[in-house]
């Protein structure tokens, strides 16, 4: 079961998900700590392992630093859910083993604090809290693949193996 926090707008770019002052490191978790501090100064401290993001269209637009997802991932956020992402934070988070969720309509779908149960191999999102089953598209399989083996760089590592 999850938490829903949901931020009521499009183009949530990846220095609001992780402020540029903090690109100084690539420890996971200090980047977790300051998760989101400029959008919601509060949202490390409200959030608890495994609650989802939900936001509107182009989700973690901007600049292409890894860094983001890095930041959600030690904010042990569970997912983000949100209408679109762009395409080079979407491709991050699969090869850093981060499930993203597209659906259209999530802002009118999922309130803030509504308790979400993902099914992300059927494509399911149950609502508890409306009494709801949203669907989803799910990821193919390839990329279940690598973000199941902990993101890309793994993936490899183990595909290596299995085929020496």
């Amino acid at each position: 079961m999850a938490k829903a926090h949901v931020y009521k707008r499009d183009h949530i770019n990846t220095d609001e998900i992780i402020p540029a002052r903090y690109l100084n490191t690539d420890d996971a978790a200090e980047l977790g700590k300051h998760c989101l501090e400029d959008l919601d100064p509060d949202f490390v401290k409200k959030c608890r392992p495994g609650d989802v993001i939900v936001a509107g269209d182009d989700f973690g637009c901007g600049s292409s630093r890894e860094h983001a997802v890095w930041a959600i991932q030690a904010a042990q956020v569970g997912a983000v859910i949100a209408h679109s992402f762009a395409r080079i934070f979407y491709r991050n988070c699969i090869n850093g083993g981060f499930y993203p969720i597209e659906l259209p309509g999530a802002l009118e779908k999922i309130r803030d604090g509504d308790v979400l149960e993902i099914d992300y191999q059927n494509g399911t999102i149950h609502n508890k809290t409306q009494g709801q089953i949203i669907r989803f598209t799910p990821l193919p399989d390839f990329a279940l693949d690598i973000i199941k083996d902990g993101g890309l760089l793994e993936h490899i590592k183990k595909t290596m193996k299995l085929n020496a």
